[in-house]
């Protein structure tokens, strides 16, 4: 088998008139300036640099040009008619920036011979064919309204110039209404003549897209997503996010940035990351996917208040928290959930998920190998149930990061490693919920209070006190004494101005029509157009001298 750094092309070519070596392998190209002096510097590094052949977008011939541009000495015509800038070809590549960003450089490479010219461009065109994991040809959704109201224009200007460059063809489709994109996934779309779906816009669009793209890879399989104990068939298309919400939380947790260049990159190069998803069931009935956040309480009723002042813009959404944060609601009812035993990591480590993330690899292992026993056969005795008052329960199934919150509402959360962290927040002082919510912003443990909670679990259940059977009201009864009463008269009546009964369940940004659920993780059910966010690199900072 051959190796991937063997040398395939060795030559002597030049960039902005200096001579450098370029090197070409099947993973790396690399070229170094050649020293003009044969005294030895050792105090004067080399200018050196290297682009892995993976993320090389296109290689571009230059046309001629003419010789005699910016020289108006006779002497320096003379010298410059012997380079033919027809010998010159241009490499785009990926270049790191600060901040998880991305950005397309280019360097131009000049040839003295049109015979070594060719074949310096046959043979970079022949590994980037090779790359399988890139996309050809790919299904594109805009947004028009999303966030700013910017989707039609950031995809115009600053994306399909890029995939023109990298010889992606596509087929953009602008949505006319909400769940357009859904539904025309599940019956319209061709999904076999193309590699992948983007969706440009927030996170709204992007549960669009996998609503859609879930629900059509079942019914083509055969399986009922109704059944919430059936396992589900993975999407096998990948989905590419162009930000342009108002939050971009999926892009943020992903990529480590929400800018439409970076992502667009992650496409071009092909990138795969799976992620988890869960599925959200009432009496056997199916409601909706999580991909991100699943909230009752709080973040239920912020979404439901700003529901009413959509007017207002992407600003509704801190009036309404403020407003929520001062009513103070807090709401009854019980949580059973099922622990993931036996798997590495928990929700107060130290350690995110990265690239190449061990936790999820290892964790997902496991659920292959069959280590983790069906939930189906599982004894009682592995459930857990809470009872109690809580201001919010959440479910994370990732981070949670965005740039209003950069260590998100769980920071160890993990894209693809089969669990969710159940987060709660049980009745407090507005004081001490102040300071859990400041947590999310600061470097503090922000489960590092004595009424919050968290769990990391495979599934869970809730059921609000008023959904209850009758039993466990008599229970409540029985441990509450009389004042439960007068209380559950109150829930009962709530014109009598007390606290509402229930909230609503804030699922990815939308509000769910029940609030007794059943949710379930189904590990690495789709696929994204991204990497996770990377480790920064020691000398990331530091520009490119060759690139333009």
């Amino acid at each position: 088998m051959e190796r991937p750094n063997r040398q395939l092309l060795l030559s002597e070519l030049r960039i902005r008139n200096a001579a450098y070596d370029v090197s070409l392998s099947r993973s790396v190209l690399s070229w170094k300036r050649r020293s003009s002096s044969p005294v030895y510097r050792p105090f004067r590094p080399s200018v050196c640099h290297s682009v892995s052949v993976s993320e090389i977008i296109s290689v571009r011939e230059e046309e001629e040009k003419s010789s005699r541009r910016r020289d108006r000495s006779s002497w320096k015509k003379i010298e410059k008619q012997g380079t033919d800038s027809r010998h010159a070809f241009t490499v785009l590549y990926v270049e790191r920036c600060r901040q998880h960003r991305w950005r397309c450089a280019e360097v131009t490479f000049t040839c003295p011979e049109e015979a070594l010219f060719q074949h310096w461009v046959s043979s970079i065109r022949e590994q980037l064919a090779a790359i399988a994991c890139r996309p050809k040809h790919l299904l594109v959704y805009i947004n028009p309204y999303g966030g700013k109201k910017q989707g039609q224009r950031i995809y115009e200007h600053k994306v399909a110039p890029l995939f023109a460059r990298a010889g992606v063809s596509t087929h953009v489709i602008v949505t006319e209404h909400a769940n357009y994109a859904r539904d025309h996934l599940r019956t319209e779309a061709e999904l076999k003549t193309y590699d992948g779906v983007v969706c440009v816009g927030g996170d709204g669009m992007f549960s669009e897209i996998v609503h859609g793209l879930v629900w059509r890879t079942q019914m083509d399989a055969g399986v009922d997503p109704n059944g919430p104990q059936g396992a589900l068939l993975p999407c096998s298309l990948r989905i590419g996010i162009i930000p342009a919400g108002s939050t971009d939380c999926i892009c943020f947790a992903t990529v480590g940035t929400n800018d439409p260049v970076t992502s667009a990159l992650h496409i071009i190069v092909g990138d795969s990351q799976p992620m988890d998803v869960c599925s959200v069931h009432h009496n056997n009935t199916f409601l909706r996917y999580s991909i991100s956040l699943l909230g009752y309480g709080f973040y239920g009723d912020v979404l439901t208040d700003s529901e009413r002042k959509r007017w207002m813009g992407p600003a509704r959404y801190d009036v309404s928290g403020v407003k929520m944060f001062l009513t103070h609601h807090y709401y009854e009812g019980t949580v059973s959930y099922l622990p993931a035993r036996g798997i590495m990591g928990t929700p107060r480590d130290a350690a995110k998920c990265r690239s190449g993330c061990v936790v999820c690899h290892h964790n997902r292992q496991l659920l292959s190998d069959g280590a983790e026993v069906n939930e189906a056969s599982e004894c009682g005795d592995s459930w857990r149930t809470i009872r109690g008052k809580f201001l919010a329960i959440n479910a994370a199934s990732m981070s949670c990061a965005c740039p209003r919150s950069p260590k998100g509402l769980s920071p160890a959360a993990h894209l693809a490693d089969g669990t969710t962290d159940l987060i709660l927040v049980r009745k407090c002082s507005r004081f001490d919920f102040l300071r859990h919510l400041l947590r999310h912003t600061s470097k503090d443990d922000q489960f590092d209070l004595t009424f919050v909670e968290v769990h990391r679990v495979r599934r869970f259940c809730f059921t609000p006190r008023h959904c209850q059977s009758d039993s466990d009201l008599e229970l409540d009864l029985r441990e509450n004494g009389k004042r439960q009463i007068f209380r559950q008269f109150c829930r009962d009546y709530p014109t009598c101005g007390c606290a509402p009964a229930y909230s609503s369940w804030n699922c990815d940004g939308e509000i769910l029509t029940h609030t007794a659920i059943d949710v379930r993780v189904h590990c690495q059910l789709i696929k994204l157009f991204a990497r996770g966010i990377e480790e920064p690199m020691v000398f990331e900072d530091f520009p490119n001298p060759c690139a333009k």
